[in-house]
């Protein structure tokens, strides 16, 4: 009989396999880099996904994600879970990118687009409140994913922000009572 189970790779991996992937990965071994892949790219494409809200940019961004990591994997030196380390390149990157893509206007001004972006079609499947945390403004979806969801302080958000950490607390506040209006309606 022929076994359909799909395997999840976290379950299957323990500490000591990632160690040795990662060692033949800075050697230059794509399997094993590729193993690293499978093992974290999910949790890779959440973060994308939530911080950027657009499934496209986030599927993009998580490719340049590994693209990246893929390059410079030899500046992991251990001192950190890969899965920490990982976490930190893939935050900076989707902060690059949405610093790129900004139109000058927005740049110029700082002004933060208030619309709230239609429902579409790949939002359908997610979860309540992701559906939620992706309407937020901008600056308010990424100071509250990084503060609630991945556990920054709002020091840390305000340094990778670029803003005042009172203005990181103020956005988490204001991102919490959007949230609480629409779960309320």
């Amino acid at each position: 009989m022929e076994n359909n189970t799909i395997i999840n790779a976290e379950s299957l991996f323990s500490s000591d396999v990632e160690t040795e992937w990662i060692k033949a990965a800075k050697s230059g071994d794509q399997t094993a880099f590729y193993q690293l892949y499978q093992l974290h790219h999910k949790r890779v494409y959440a973060l994308c996904w939530r911080m950027l809200a657009d499934k496209d940019s986030a599927e993009d961004v998580c490719q340049e994600v590994f693209v990246q990591v893929w390059q410079k994997i030899s500046s992991f030196k251990g001192d950190s879970k890969f899965a920490t380390w990982l976490h930190s390149v893939t935050t900076n990157i989707v902060l690059s990118h949405l610093r790129k893509h900004k139109n000058w206007l927005q740049r110029v001004f700082s002004i933060e687009q208030e619309q709230v972006p239609e429902q579409s079609h790949e939002m359908a499947d997610l979860p309540e409140l992701d559906k939620h945390i992706m309407r937020l403004p901008e600056r308010a979806r990424l100071v509250f994913v990084l503060f609630a969801v991945e556990g920054y302080r709002h020091e840390e958000i305000a340094g990778m922000l670029n803003m005042a950490v009172g203005s990181s607390k103020a956005q988490y506040h204001r991102a919490k009572n959007l949230l609480k209006e629409w779960v309320e309606l």
